[in-house]
């Protein structure tokens, strides 16, 4: 059993910058691969990038080179830099593991809500 537990979320303007955490009750380097789902009003949830335990990293393409991806093992917690937010960030963010091939597995993070104002 995981419990994750999410912080960071807000309001911001086109441009600017947040960043989530997603901290495990356990040694997240034994859950293989945590990661960030996000979802949209009236859209299907989708992947936005996991970090295996190896340090291997994986981006949605909306978000490669304004999002980065980390964790930090003795804390437990998995980070989500967003850099050069755009409205259509916008959207509920969870934290999920284990992710396997980009498939979310079943501990979710109760989510936070990102928005990204015109």
């Amino acid at each position: 059993q995981v419990q994750l537990v999410e912080s960071g979320g807000g309001l911001v303007q086109a441009g600017g910058s947040l960043r989530l955490s997603c901290a495990a009750s356990r040694s997240i380097f034994s859950i293989n691969a945590m990661g960030w789902f996000r979802q949209a009003p009236g859209k299907q949830r989708e992947l936005v990038a996991f970090i295996t335990s190896g340090g291997n990293i994986m981006y949605a393409d909306s978000v490669k080179g304004r999002f980065t991806i980390s964790s930090d093992n003795a804390k437990n917690t998995v980070y989500l830099q967003m850099n050069s937010l755009k409205p259509e960030d916008t959207g509920v963010y969870y934290c999920n593991a284990p992710i396997l091939l980009g498939i979310p597995g079943r501990y979710w993070g109760q989510g936070t809500q990102v928005t990204v104002s015109s």
